[in-house]
């Protein structure tokens, strides 16, 4: 299915199953799927800017460089799926799980994925920027490489998380367990780094003036 024969895709789909469809291309804009099993659906360069999409699985599905713009992915469950290159800018994705899926080159920018779980997602060289993570579930995932730029991770579960040379910049960081949360060469900014030696119950102070040691 191209973009041209888009018209072709309900506008609303509910309790039902899309198998083997080819809807590579099309603009899903506007449209709502409801308990909706997609199961080797090829959505590769699909677009939409208004989707909804509630409890609906995606098995097998391929949503490489696709691109989401103020969608909802609301309690949905994504199984060996492929996001390579997809963009979601100002999503919701509360409540979304992943498994075993694969996002290379994947962007987020805004939006709430609050509830997420992606526990042991290969994230590598991902970005996330401004997305509100809270009480998402990242133990075990990887974020090695990734840009994540002021993000909120208050509450998120991040035991055995690599963090490893990600940039982490602007993001909340004061309820990392460094022992337990993997942050070699990560990169914060300094009020970041006082926030994660405080979690080690190191008391930071002003330096002491050079005349007063004299």
């Amino acid at each position: 299915m191209t973009a041209d024969d888009d018209r072709d895709i309900p506008t609303e789909l509910t309790d039902t199953e899309v198998v083997s469809e080819r809807w590579d291309g099309a603009d899903l804009s506007g449209r709502t799927f409801r308990q909706v099993t997609f199961l080797d659906v090829d959505l590769t360069e699909t677009v939409a800017t208004g989707a909804t999409f509630e409890q609906c699985t995606f098995r097998d599905c391929d949503l490489n460089v696709s691109r989401f713009t103020d969608s909802a992915f609301v309690n949905c469950t994504f199984v060996r799926s492929s996001l390579f290159g997809a963009r979601l800018h100002g999503c919701k994705l509360v409540g979304t799980q992943f498994e075993r899926c694969r996002f290379g080159a994947f962007e987020a920018v805004g939006g709430s994925w609050r509830f997420v779980r992606l526990p042991a997602a290969d994230l590598r060289k991902t970005t996330f920027r401004r997305v509100d993570l809270r009480e998402a579930d990242l133990s075990g995932a990887r974020f090695n490489g990734a840009t994540l730029h002021h993000l909120d991770l208050l509450g998120a579960e991040l035991h055995q998380t690599d963090f490893t040379g990600a940039d982490l910049r602007g993001s909340e960081l004061s309820t990392f367990d460094l022992t337990t949360t993997i942050v070699r060469n990560a990169v914060v900014d300094l009020d970041q780094a006082v926030a994660l030696v405080r979690t080690l119950g190191i008391d930071v102070r002003e330096e002491v003036p050079l005349d007063l040691e004299l």
